[in-house]
C-alpha cells in the first residue's frame, strides 16, 4: 500500500511542477490563473498523501521536461490534455484505496471531473482555428496523393511531376486561403478571416511541400511516390493524434476515415494515370 501511495504522491508533485512551469511562460493571464489553480490542487493532493507516507519525494524531472517541451511545441491545451490522458491508471488506483483512505474519494472526484472541467476553461488561439487547419491538411492530402499518383503514371519523370505539383499546389493553397477568408467573413464565426485564411493556406502549402519533396530528391518516379504515400500516412497519423487529444475525439475512427479517403482516391488516380498514358499516348 505504501509503495502505491508513494507512486501517486510522486505523480502529484511532478504535475504540480509541470503546471507551475507552464504557467510561468503564459502571457495570457486567464490561462496562467487556470494553470496555477491546477498546480495548487496537485500540491494539495501531494500533501494529503504525504501524511500517510511520511516521506518527502522529488518530482520526475524527465517527465516535467517532456511535457514542458511538448506544450511549447504543440500548444498548451495539447500538452495538458496529453498529460491528463495518462492519469487513468492513477484514477483506478485512487478508486482502489478509497476504502482505506477517506481523502482518496475527494481526490478521485477532482481527478475524474474537476481537472477536465478546468482544462476546458483554457483558451488557446490555435484551437480556435483548428477547423481551418483540418481543411487545409485534409484537402492537400486528398488532392495531392491522388494528383501525384496520376502524374507519376502519366508523366514518369520526377522533375516534371514535381514542377506540375508545385505549380498546382501553390495555386491551390492561394485558392484555399481565399475561400476560407470569404467563408469566415460570411459566417461571422468570431475568428479573424485573415488568420483563418493563413492557417488554411499555410497548412495546405506545407503538406503539399512534404508530399512533393521525394520527387525533387529521387529519380525513380515509383520510388518517389511510394515515399510520398508513406509521408501522407505519417501526416494523417500525427494530425489525427493531435486533433484527437486536443479535441477529445476518437483516434482510430478518424484515422481510418482519412486514410481510406486519401489512399482510395490515390488508387483511382493511379488507374486514371495509366489510362491517360495508354489512350492519349503520353511519352515523356
Amino acid at each position: 500500500m505504501i509503495s502505491r501511495l508513494r507512486e501517486l504522491q510522486k505523480g502529484e508533485i511532478t504535475e504540480y511542477h509541470i503546471y507551475r512551469r507552464l504557467a510561468a511562460v503564459q502571457k495570457d493571464p486567464h490561462n496562467r490563473e487556470v494553470l496555477l489553480r491546477m498546480a495548487d490542487e496537485e500540491h494539495a493532493h501531494y500533501l494529503i498523501l504525504k501524511r500517510y507516507t511520511e516521506t518527502d519525494l522529488t518530482p520526475d524531472w524527465l517527465r516535467i521536461w517532456f511535457y514542458t517541451v511538448t506544450a511549447g511545441l504543440f500548444g498548451l491545451t495539447f500538452g495538458v490534455k496529453l498529460m491528463e490522458k495518462r492519469e487513468n491508471e492513477a484514477i483506478d488506483t485512487y478508486g482502489e484505496i478509497a476504502r482505506e483512505i477517506p481523502e482518496a474519494e475527494n481526490i478521485l472526484a477532482q481527478e475524474e471531473e474537476h481537472e477536465m472541467a478546468i482544462i476546458g476553461m483554457l483558451d488557446e488561439k490555435s484551437l480556435r482555428y483548428i477547423g481551418s487547419l483540418v481543411l487545409g491538411i485534409n484537402d492537400a492530402l486528398v488532392e495531392f496523393t491522388g494528383s501525384l499518383a496520376g502524374f507519376t503514371l502519366a508523366l514518369q519523370d520526377t522533375r516534371i511531376v514535381a514542377a506540375a505539383g508545385l505549380i498546382m499546389g501553390i495555386a491551390a493553397a492561394l485558392s484555399m486561403g481565399a475561400s476560407e477568408y470569404l467563408s469566415q467573413k460570411s459566417e461571422k464565426s468570431g475568428n479573424n478571416p485573415r488568420t483563418a485564411a493563413l492557417y488554411t493556406g499555410g497548412a495546405y502549402l506545407v503538406t503539399v511541400t512534404i508530399l512533393i519533396l521525394p520527387f525533387l530528391l529521387l529519380t525513380s518516379p515509383l520510388s518517389a511516390y511510394a515515399i510520398t504515400l508513406a509521408s501522407a500516412i505519417i501526416i494523417i497519423v500525427l494530425f489525427t493524434f493531435y486533433t484527437a487529444v486536443a479535441r477529445d475525439l476518437p483516434f482510430w475512427r478518424r484515422f481510418f476515415e482519412m486514410a481510406a479517403i486519401s489512399l482510395g482516391i490515390a488508387a483511382i488516380s493511379f488507374a486514371i494515370g495509366i489510362l491517360v498514358r495508354i489512350y492519349l499516348n503520353v511519352n515523356i
